[in-house]
């Protein structure tokens, strides 16, 4: 439970995070949707390694 309220917080702050790079240019012209996949799937995976961080932080220093 405390997870998944974990990832919905942090899943939102990452792509504000990752809104800051322009990640169009570092693609072929015309390929909008697959840039934005890959953004999608990479604020998937710092959201992933961040909650999972502070998940074992708090488990192991039992602050939860």
């Amino acid at each position: 439970m405390l997870k998944g309220i974990l990832y919905l917080v942090m899943v939102p702050i990452s792509i504000w995070a990752l809104d800051c790079i322009n990640i169009n240019g570092i693609f072929k012209k015309n390929k909008y949707y697959q840039s934005r996949v890959l953004y999608l799937l990479i604020s998937i995976g710092i959201s992933y390694l961040v909650v999972n961080f502070f998940y074992d932080f708090f488990i192991n220093t039992k602050f939860i």
